[in-house]
């Protein structure tokens, strides 16, 4: 299989939705911009956001077993994808892609 390199990309926010419908959280997101995370045998990296994971592990096996081009071109690169969390409030959109070895 192949190894998988998960890149946090973006973090964004939106203060007015967390005020008007949240519960305040302590701690309710600790993915830094530009962390980089392997996922090997396709597997959830270690220290990795499990809420995140749910979303990109479809994304993440495919490209680990040699699948790809995801949504017949969506990407320049068709090893990789662009992905966001399922967090509303601050989602984070993360790049997959295949470790080219």
């Amino acid at each position: 299989m192949k190894k998988v390199r998960i890149t946090v990309i973006r973090k964004a926010s939106y203060p007015d939705l967390m005020a008007k419908y949240e519960n305040p959280l302590e701690n309710p997101c600790d993915m830094k911009e530009g962390s980089v995370y392997i996922s090997e045998n396709g597997a959830l990296p270690e220290n990795f956001c499990e809420s995140a994971w749910e979303t990109l592990s479809p994304f993440v096996k495919i490209l680990a077993q040699g699948g790809g081009n995801f949504y017949n071109g969506w990407m320049k690169d068709p090893e990789s994808a662009l992905l966001s969390c399922n967090d509303g409030f601050r989602p984070v959109s993360f790049l997959v892609e295949t470790v080219k070895e």
